[in-house]
């Protein structure tokens, strides 16, 4: 008897909710095939490429896509980041669930997905600065980014192209991207959550070292955010005009 479709959390159900229709997927650390499957089910992809570095979690995602009877849309392959995916196999590139930094390194690796044709939706656990600092300066552009949460921690979704216009990017950009505070009360706590972070940050630094550059930076860019939080949330005219400013 066929089980019943899976349940997505607000994490990846906002994964799923960015990737374009009839698209083929691939889905970087996999884990159980959940985003997969669940696309499939819903008839929102033609097809899917499920990849995981370690050998445990794929045969997990294979036993998940066996139980659905979904073989014959989903492959699962053991990869290192985008290494087993080759040019062309893949449109919408979904890479969830691991660091900003990591993300950033997978798709170094994977020159191929500089191209306007591919479309990256990116959920960084931990560094989603150094994940967008990455992007800004190597021509990628975030279309958009919103925030969920689950489990009671707040997390960022993004959804990339490659333009090839490299931009400098300001310390808002870093820490915020394409959030928007009006958008919805999670973008609200998730960029005054961001603050809150570096205004800790900053404190513990000038408290062992009260001239320190870095820790007045970081209280700096604290109020900069909250600045930007709390006039965005009430007006999307302010919070296009601090984007563009800062």
């Amino acid at each position: 008897m066929r089980e019943n479709t899976v349940k997505l959390d607000n994490r990846l159900q906002l994964c799923a909710d960015f990737v374009r229709k009839d698209s083929v997927l691939a889905d970087v650390g996999t884990d159980h095939a959940y985003l997969p499957v669940w696309l499939c089910e819903n008839h929102r992809i033609s097809k899917a490429i499920a990849l995981d570095i370690h050998a445990l979690p794929l045969e997990n995602g294979r036993t998940t896509i066996l139980n659905h009877h979904l073989e014959h849309c989903i492959e699962t392959r053991l990869s290192d980041g985008l290494s087993a995916v080759a040019e062309n196999e893949a449109d919408d590139i979904v890479i969830a669930g691991m660091g900003g930094e990591l993300i950033a390194d997978i798709l170094d690796r994977a020159k191929w997905v500089r191209h306007s044709r591919c479309h990256l939706i990116l959920q960084p656990m931990t560094k989603a600065e150094i994940l967008r600092e990455y992007l800004y300066r190597n021509g990628f552009a975030i279309q958009e980014e919103q925030c969920t949460s689950a489990e009671k921690k707040l997390y960022t979704v993004m959804s990339v192209y490659y333009t090839g216009n490299v931009q400098n990017i300001s310390p808002l950009k870093k820490y915020c991207g394409e959030i928007n505070p009006k958008h919805s009360e999670t973008n609200y706590q998730y960029i005054v959550k961001t603050a809150t972070v570096l205004s800790k940050k900053g404190s513990g630094i000038l408290h062992s070292d009260s001239d320190s550059t870095i820790g007045k930076q970081c209280m700096d860019y604290a109020e900069l955010i909250l600045q930007y939080a709390e006039s965005g949330r009430n007006s999307d005219d302010d919070s296009k005009r601090y984007l563009s400013f800062y």
